[in-house]
């Protein structure tokens, strides 16, 4: 990811290609802060699919989080 001031890495929890990017945040970037859930960065193909298994929706990642405070 790159801005104005500085460019970083973004980590993904799966390996693939990016296919598409959200070419809209490019003039609305609060988008993502404003609903999280609607908004996107980016699109990946992924190379093993089996790694999409592992992901948490948003309810097992909410409570694992809060179980962590």
């Amino acid at each position: 990811m790159e801005s104005v001031k500085a460019a970083a890495d973004v980590y993904a929890p799966v390996s693939g290609v990016v296919v598409a990017a959200n070419a809209a945040l490019l003039d609305a970037p609060q988008s993502i802060n404003e609903n999280a859930y609607g908004a996107w960065l980016f699109r990946v193909k992924p190379d093993d699919p089996s790694e999409l298994g592992s992901l948490l929706d948003a309810r097992a990642y909410t409570d694992q989080a809060a179980s962590e405070e």
